[in-house]
């Protein structure tokens, strides 16, 4: 394959999609995508708070890489950071910017992640890179309740996931993310059902199974994804500042368990929160073990409406 180095643009070779997000929801978008075949992209933050850390891409910002089901997503640094160290990148997110989302990236290391059959990972929280890639697709999937700056002109195709969008305005097609009759269907004209800040029902717990953090600090945890606990269990710890966290000194917020089950979710070792922020999840259903290490029924949901709506648009079917 051949690189066009003076305009800096990877070669098409199949679609090439980039999604706006890599949390756990993104991750399910991403993993179908790339295994129909597609050229996929990923965006993230600098500092992603993913609470289902064991199946969510936006991982590999720390680690370099991370694996789900399969895929593996590989960080490339942008080219200010080209010859810094990225294989590990620290969870506590009050140190100076270690990337800079106004650089440009090396579509060459781009393209070589992709023909080793991976899924690159930019940290472009703004979105930059579109510009510089011009992809077939864009999927906005970052699950923020509000449109970040996607637009429809960003690409032939643009997708929005969720509430904040509006068909036929900012993106092309919504795909409504509320759990329920229509989880994961298109919309192509006006915007999927507000967010209503209820979790979905889970053996009959929604509010109680989701933990917020009772205050502000750094966390230190406790206990890990996959546990099973009892509820008023001690999870994680909340320190107030970094002095605290860094000597574990005994001032600090304890996190319990809200409910008997398995800890599905928790939020990166050492990241600072504010008062209310999600931080961690538990599964009521003590059986389901293997839930906390694949991707779930709703972002597999989402995923095929998304490929369905890719496919329309490769085959030349107008669906909007």
């Amino acid at each position: 394959m051949s690189m066009n180095q003076s305009n800096n643009q990877i070669i098409k070779k199949n679609l090439l999609i980039i999604c706006r997000g890599a949390g756990d929801l993104a991750t399910g978008i991403i993993h179908r995508l790339h295994r129909a075949g597609h050229r996929v992209i990923a965006l993230e933050t600098d500092y992603p708070a993913a609470i289902r850390r064991q199946v969510s891409f936006c991982e590999a910002v720390y680690d370099g890489s991370a694996a789900v089901e399969g895929v593996t997503a590989r960080l490339v640094p942008a080219l200010a950071d080209a010859e810094t160290d990225t294989e590990t990148y620290s969870g506590i997110n009050d140190t100076p910017a270690a990337h800079i989302a106004s650089e440009k990236w090396d579509s060459s290391a781009i393209e070589a992640v992709l023909e080793a059959g991976e899924v690159p990972l930019l940290i472009d929280p703004k979105g930059e890179s579109i510009a510089l890639l011009k992809p077939d697709v864009v999927v906005d999937a970052i699950i923020a309740k509000k449109n970040l700056g996607t637009t429809i002109n960003m690409a032939p195709l643009v997708i929005g996931v969720g509430p904040g969008f509006t068909a036929g305005q900012d993106v092309h097609l919504v795909i409504e993310s509320m759990r329920g009759h229509n989880l994961a269907r298109i919309i192509t004209d006006g915007m999927a059902q507000p967010n209503t800040g209820v979790p979905g029902n889970i053996a009959g717990f929604t509010s109680e199974r989701v933990i917020h953090a009772p205050a502000a600090g750094y966390i230190h945890d406790v206990r890990k994804i996959g546990d099973i606990v009892q509820k008023g269990d001690e999870i994680a710890r909340i320190y107030p500042d970094k002095e605290s966290y860094d000597n574990a000194l005994s001032e600090y917020v304890p996190v319990n368990a809200t409910i008997t089950g398995i800890i599905r979710g928790l939020i990166r070792e050492g990241y600072y929160f504010s008062e209310g922020f999600k931080i961690a999840d538990i599964d009521p259903r003590e059986s389901e073990l293997t839930n906390c290490f694949t991707i779930s029924d709703k972002a597999r949901s989402i995923a095929g409406s998304v490929l369905e709506a890719v496919s329309a648009f490769e085959h030349g079917v107008k669906i909007y």
